[in-house]
This record gives C-alpha cells, sequence and structure tokens, in this order.
C-alpha cells in the first residue's frame, strides 16, 4: 500500500489508464467503509481511498471540531484491506486559490439535509469537483446511507465528467442502525436507544411498502417517540420530490441522540 500526502505526487506515480476506483472518506473508517472498499476491489483493478475531513461541509465549526479523527488506525485497517493507494491531502491543497468551496445546488433538492444542514451539500460537491478534476478514476463508490448526498453527486459528475457512480448498500448493525462515524460519539446505551428507534421506523415503513394507505403511521412516531427527530419523510428516490409510487418510495430519517445527528433511509 502507498500512502500519498499530495495529489500531484500521486498523479505522476499512478497509471490512470488502469482500472482505478475511487472510495472517498473523511476517515474514522467502519464496516460500512470497508464494505465500500471490498466492491471497489471486487470490480477494479486497483483501489485508491482518501482521507480528507473537508471543512466546507460542515456548516457547524463545533461539528468539523467534533469530527472522530482516527488517522493511525484508519491507516491499519486500510493496509489490512490490501488497499492500493491512500491519499491523505492537506486542505491548502484541496482549496487553492482558484478552487471554489461551494458549488450550488438546484433549489428543488434543498430539501431534507439539504435544508437543515444549508451548505453542506454545496461543501461536498466542490471536494467532489477537485478530486476528480485531479484523478482520473474509473469509478467512484457510495454509499446507501447517504442516499441524498449519493443523489446529487451522481447528477453532478453525469454533467462533468466520465468517471461511473456505484451504489452500494448500508451496512447495519444487527439489521437495524447503520455504521456511522457519528456513531462513535455515541455511548452504549446511546447506541442501543438508536438502535430500537431505527427498528421501529424501518418495522413501519415495512407496513407502508405493503399498503402506502398506511403512510399516517409515520405521524404516530413523530407523536409518540420521545426522541428528537429532524425529519420523517416519504419521498421519490428517483427525484426526491413528495411525489412517489410504490416503486420508487423512499423513506428519509434524520433524528438526534443527545446531541449527535444521525441520519438514515429506507
Amino acid at each position: 500500500m502507498i500512502i500519498f500526502k499530495s495529489i500531484n505526487k500521486l498523479n505522476k506515480e499512478v497509471n490512470f489508464k488502469a482500472s482505478i476506483g475511487f472510495v472517498p472518506t473523511m476517515g474514522s473508517l467502519h464496516k460500512g467503509h470497508i464494505s465500500l472498499v471490498k466492491n471497489c476491489q471486487k470490480i477494479c483493478d486497483k483501489t485508491l481511498v482518501s482521507i480528507f475531513i473537508n471543512p466546507s461541509q460542515f456548516n457547524r465549526k463545533t461539528d468539523y471540531k467534533s469530527y472522530p479523527r482516527t488517522l493511525d488506525k484508519d491507516i491499519k485497517i486500510l493496509r489490512k484491506l490490501k488497499v492500493d493507494y491512500v491519499l491523505v491531502p492537506n486542505i491548502k491543497e484541496i482549496y487553492t486559490r482558484n478552487t471554489p468551496r461551494k458549488i450550488n445546488i438546484n433549489k428543488k433538492y434543498k430539501v431534507l439535509c439539504g435544508k437543515y444542514r444549508p451548505g453542506h451539500f454545496e461543501g461536498v460537491l466542490a471536494v467532489i469537483n477537485k478530486f476528480l478534476k485531479s484523478l482520473k478514476v474509473k469509478k467512484i463508490f457510495l454509499g446507501e446511507k447517504d442516499f441524498q448526498q449519493y443523489f446529487l453527486i451522481k447528477n453532478f459528475i453525469k454533467k462533468k465528467f466520465k468517471t461511473r457512480v456505484v451504489l452500494c448498500k448500508t451496512i447495519r448493525m444487527n439489521n437495524s442502525l447503520p455504521y456511522s462515524s457519528r456513531n462513535k460519539l455515541l455511548d452504549n446505551k446511546s447506541i442501543r436507544k438508536a438502535q430500537k428507534f431505527t427498528k421501529k421506523v424501518i418495522d413501519v415503513f415495512k407496513t407502508i411498502k405493503r399498503n402506502t394507505k398506511n403512510t399516517y403511521l409515520l405521524q404516530s412516531i413523530k407523536s409518540n417517540s420521545n426522541i428528537k427527530i429532524e425529519y420523517l419523510e416519504l419521498r421519490n428516490k428517483n427525484n426526491l420530490s413528495t411525489s412517489f409510487t410504490k416503486k420508487n418510495l423512499k423513506l428519509f430519517l434524520c433524528f438526534y441522540i443527545k446531541k449527535v445527528r444521525l441520519v438514515d433511509n429506507f
């Protein structure tokens, strides 16, 4: 495994004519990231993983400061997985004078996290734009857990790059709470509480999928839960609108355990 701290050096030493898959991360790796890497290794000849905590996608400085930083542990995980290349760039290299820190998104997509985290996805697209301009990768691997992020990145890439976006399924703890870097900010009791609530939402969604007339059950969760819910919304997975059918229906969830914000979708 070769670790690069410079995009320029990586470009000089890596042959991008090969089938190289790209897994962008912010570190604090978990089983969800490991699944992305393994999917990439199955499809591509070589795997490139980036670790970069992107400040422009945090709409609150406190979130950026509290984000888990576990670089040494992350490197050990990637080495064990036999990843080919790891990129750990610094902020100055990513955001040069001519690099935008934000890329605008269509107003109609400023829903869900786009509504409650203003500027977040604009920052995500900015760093993806920087990476794909600099790295001529064939495929990029993204997790379904952050479906809205995947949706926006896919639409953005389709207009600007030849890179193919590969969506990988959400990896869950005991068929409930998805693995997330933010889980590391919770104690075991809080994890169990989040798991129990997630399982409840999953069961309700299964009922709604069988018969969409059961959407009233979502209001019951909102009214009777002792958990702070930021949003619990049914939307069309193809365009994020509220006009959906049973085939394109997706449930988006965001809730808080203590002060930790958790997102999910089903």
